[in-house]
């Protein structure tokens, strides 16, 4: 079972990594919109779906971590 420390770690990297790719896909995107390039929006869309992907992906890895019971 995963102890407080173990969740404690996952929320911490899932919301910093998470915050970090959604907000530069986020703002790479929109900065290529406001140029007039809608191919922009090819990052913006994604930018949220991705960043709680990855926070999902963080936990997976954590509980193949665990030794069964």
């Amino acid at each position: 079972m995963a102890t407080r420390e173990d969740i404690l770690i996952l929320g911490l990297t899932a919301g910093v990594l998470g915050s970090l790719t959604g907000g530069l896909m986020l703002g790479l995107g929109l900065g290529l919109v406001s140029q007039g390039a809608h191919i922009g929006w090819l990052l913006v869309l994604p930018a949220g779906p991705v960043a709680g992907l990855l926070g999902y992906v963080l936990a997976r890895r954590l509980v193949k971590q665990q030794p069964p019971m």
